[in-house]
């Protein structure tokens, strides 16, 4: 089998072509697309559908396949009636650490945007899951994920309210939870986490700024404190064209 030299360690073998060669015509033209992309670099403007139809010699609609498998993979955004170019995924580790930690490294600045916060009976289902009890008041808490002001996720977290009994007073929402706790005397011990790939409710999509379409990103997290003690439940939405995640492992 033939590897081009200068072929980028994660990209697809031969650049995805199948062993009989013969490759979706939109394939090809995404290919030269994600190469015209390179070119321009982060917030290029993209040539209109019609100019790279006549550049590649291809239908409009094959162009505009293209265009949705680049802008689903989030190496392609819309700005006003124009396609640019977008910058890399926000990396986040697959740790304790928080969401606030992991942007701040890669120099955005983190945000959050309260939609609620309000106080519930624990449910059978929470019960079961946290180890927290039936009927013992908990606080939901639901916060849109901000990276540079732009909106990236969709947080929702469940902590009992003896735990942290003046979180609706004391707590600003745009901080992080995870520093508030820290402030409280309460440390992470370990978590659970689930990730799966899903697509938005039609609330989440609006919340988020998303077309429901887009895949997401979903972080199931169950954590207990130093004690083993419950502590959180969270469920996280994250976009999938503006985040990947990462882990270091090891025996």
């Amino acid at each position: 089998m033939d590897y081009p030299n200068d072929q980028d360690p994660g990209a697809p073998v031969r650049s995805g072509i199948p062993e009989h060669g013969r490759i979706p015509k939109y394939y090809a033209v995404k290919a030269q697309i994600a190469a015209l992309v390179k070119e321009l670099g982060e917030g290029g403007l993209l040539p209109t559908e019609r100019d790279l139809s006549e550049r590649y010699d291809v239908a409009r609609e094959t162009v505009r396949q293209a265009l949705r498998d680049l802008l689903l993979e989030g190496r392609l955004r819309r700005q006003g009636r124009g396609t640019v170019v977008a910058g890399p995924k926000l990396e986040q580790p697959l740790s304790l650490a928080s969401y606030t930690e992991g942007v701040r490294r890669q120099g955005r600045t983190p945000g959050r945007s309260l939609i609620t916060l309000d106080r519930f009976p624990c449910n059978d289902a929470l019960a079961a899951e946290t180890g927290l009890t039936r009927g013992e008041p908990v606080w939901h808490m639901e916060r849109v994920l901000l990276a540079d002001d732009e909106r990236v996720g969709l947080e929702s977290t469940y902590v009992a309210v003896a735990r942290v009994p003046r979180l609706g007073t004391d707590f600003d929402p745009d901080s992080s939870f995870y520093g508030y706790l820290h402030e409280q005397g309460i440390a992470f011990g370990e978590a659970d986490e689930r990730i799966e790939t899903v697509l938005a409710a039609p609330r989440e999509a609006l919340l988020i700024g998303t077309p429901p379409a887009l895949p997401m990103l979903l972080i199931h997290r169950v954590s207990r404190d130093t004690q083993g003690r419950p502590l959180e439940r969270v469920r996280t939405l994250y976009r999938g064209d503006r985040f990947s995640f990462t882990a270091r492992l090891g025996d």
